[in-house]
């Protein structure tokens, strides 16, 4: 479906969370992730105060009718009593407020004068206080931001905050959470809602990402960095989409939001064409376990084997709605499952557009609209389950199908791997905003007059590299991007071309890893030890895959070890060019000197990767001179 994004009033604004690399925000401890067993755990169970104002933040009060319990893992030598919240905070780390200046300088943001602490309330365990400590630290302004082929993205807001702690596993009776991410310091950059079309808003999250990177005061790997998308169209509403690892899943994450909201849209019109009200779905939830009692359905015999039961809720005027496609693969019905499995805690629901089926034959799903007095427009929704859960889920389903009728409701979503979207919660008030008692004020002033010259930006440390090292322009945006301009620049002096050196560095370790391999457990020592393998010719560079491959495997302790395995003699090398000059000769005879090409691919076949590709040549002509003059 082609849309005209201009159009349809697309508007979208980033926020993006990178981690720093300092210390803990409010704390001494490392900000080190672990994947090691936590040594204690510690249980807690968070409620939802008023706020200031007297008001209660709605996405505190969804997470609060949960009544969750959760436990918190402690690590005794790189967590303290302050991520526990058994100790108050220590003073704000002014190394971590230095970087955000940094990053705030270089996208001409505006500092504030002073730094002031507020709690924004969570009470989804992330945080063992129930709320997240976060300071404005500069505003934006009509220069600062990034500039894009569709026109500049202007920034907001810088903010520096804690990290939450790790979520180990969550259901809905209770979560578990590592404390080691807990108070990592994190910057948010938030941009205005200057984004159009959907590719623009990946090119500015990768302008903005390079920026960071290019301070070399961020940390780097898996999960440091994380996008966050707010979506709105017109007629529409703002939804803020979580958690996008991938920046290149960014433009198929919009796309697929404005056709989400193009077909709410279209259902809330449809809705009202039939002139459907909201107290039309105040309808009660009715029990109809008897009704399936005897039922073929796999499905329902199973639930009610384990004292489950039926209950259901009549949908006044959707019919055929609940099948109406929002997303690839994802239907409205999809939307109503996803409020009961995060109130209800339910598996799922099942609704009148897909029954029959689920072995739910056509008599049953007659009796089941004549006791939810359904007529011809109206669908039902039905939900297997404990009685306390499925009530809760069919009221939540209720509350979903009157939003319907309004159009597109806000929410926090999290994003899916293909693209699509799933509700998370609702989406927080302005009632979740209060100060932070226990951290003193920063002023910002003398920390700028001690600050040095700026980094340079990304595109300056870009042409640098192309200079000094002959690179090609993309070779270097790869070992920029990747984060491996340091450890390149420390190993080219270890007599390697620079440009073979890069390519081992980003490309052939991004196909290894694209093949399974476990490229996580390669360490700069490693590198390290191959580059200078190379460099002495010990090593063939066509070997340079298998042996970080066996590395990334344990398969071998070091390259030197994989080289004692692999390498082979020149007096190896003799007998292998003899034999192959033996199996060819009388092609070789016919051919003379134009035989080589076909000599050395059936040699380096049989000896690629355990001794250099040039000694191999160079040999391949000797031996095949002396065959041809021996006539």
């Amino acid at each position: 479906m082609d849309v005209d994004y201009r159009g349809v009033g697309l508007k979208v604004g980033l926020e993006i969370h990178q981690r720093l690399d300092t210390h803990k925000l409010f704390c001494g401890c490392p900000s080190l992730m672990r994947d090691d067993e936590p040594h204690e755990w510690i249980r807690r169970r968070l409620g939802v105060s008023y706020s200031e104002l007297g008001a209660v933040d709605p996405a505190a009060r969804f997470e609060s009718l949960r009544r969750r319990e959760f436990l918190y893992g402690i690590y005794h030598d790189t967590t303290c009593e302050v991520e526990a919240d058994e100790a108050p905070p220590h003073p704000m780390n002014e190394e971590a407020l230095e970087i955000s200046l940094v990053i705030a300088l270089m996208l001409g943001m505006r500092p504030v004068d002073e730094v002031h602490v507020m709690r924004k309330i969570v009470v989804d365990g992330s945080n063992t206080t129930g709320f997240q400590r976060t300071a404005l630290v500069a505003l934006g302004g009509e220069g600062s931001g990034v500039e894009t082929r569709w026109g500049r993205v202007r920034m907001a807001t810088l903010c520096l905050e804690e990290e939450s702690a790790y979520i180990v596993e969550s259901s809905p009776e209770r979560a578990k959470y590592r404390l080691d991410r807990l108070g990592i310091p994190l910057v948010e950059l938030a941009t205005e809602p200057d984004i159009w079309d959907p590719e623009q808003a990946k090119e500015a999250a990768l302008k903005l990402g390079r920026i960071l990177r290019a301070t070399g005061r961020v940390q780097r790997g898996l999960g440091t960095i994380r996008q966050d998308i707010n979506v709105s169209i017109d007629g529409g509403a703002r939804q803020e989409i979580k958690g996008v690892q991938d920046l290149y899943l960014i433009p198929e994450i919009i796309r697929r939001e404005v056709l989400r909201q193009l077909s709410l849209l279209e259902i809330r019109d449809e809705l009202r064409r039939r002139g459907v009200k909201e107290e039309d779905l105040d309808a009660p939830v009715l029990d109809l376990t008897p009704v399936l009692s005897s039922s073929s359905s796999k499905l329902v015999s199973r639930a009610l084997s384990k004292g489950e039961r039926v209950f259901g809720l009549r949908a006044r005027g959707f019919s055929g709605i609940m099948g109406r496609e929002l997303q690839p693969g994802r239907r409205f019905g999809t939307e109503l499952a996803d409020y009961a499995k995060v109130f209800g805690g339910v598996k799922g629901i099942l609704h009148g557009d897909e029954l029959p089926g689920y072995g739910i034959g056509r008599e049953e799903v007659d009796e089941i609209r004549r006791k939810l007095s359904c007529e011809e427009e109206d669908s039902f929704v039905l939900v297997i389950g404990k009685e306390e859960a499925a009530r809760l889920a069919l009221d939540s389903v209720r509350e979903r199908m009157k939003q319907a009728l309004r159009g597109v409701p806000s929410e926090t979503r999290r994003a899916l791997p293909d693209g699509n979207t799933a509700f998370m919660r609702p989406m927080p008030g302005s009632a979740r905003m209060y100060p932070e008692t226990d951290v003193m004020p920063v002023k910002v002033g003398p920390i700028l007059e001690r600050m040095g010259e700026l980094p340079k930006m990304p595109e300056e440390q870009i042409r640098e590299l192309v200079d000094r090292y002959d690179l090609t322009e993309d070779l270097a945006w790869e070992l920029f991007d990747e984060g491996k301009v340091p450890i390149f620049e420390r190993l080219s002096g270890y007599g390697v071309s620079t440009r073979f050196l890069a390519s081992m560095l980003v490309s052939t370790v991004r196909s290894l890893r694209r093949e399974g391999e476990p490229v996580e457990n390669l360490r700069e020592e490693h590198f390290e030890e191959v580059v200078r393998l190379l460099g002495k010719g010990l090593l063939a560079k066509e070997a340079v895959p298998d042996v970080l491959r066996s590395l990334s495997k344990g398969e071998y302790t070091s390259a030197e070890e994989y080289v004692r395995t692999h390498r082979m003699t020149q007096e190896e090398l003799d007998r292998v060019i003899d034999e192959v000059l033996g199996e060819l000769a009388g092609k070789v005879r016919e051919r003379g000197e134009r035989a080589y090409g076909m000599v050395m691919g059936e040699v380096m076949r049989k000896v690629r990767g355990k001794i250099d590709g040039s000694l191999v040549s160079k040999k391949v002509k000797e031996k095949l001179k002396e065959f041809l003059e021996a006539g």
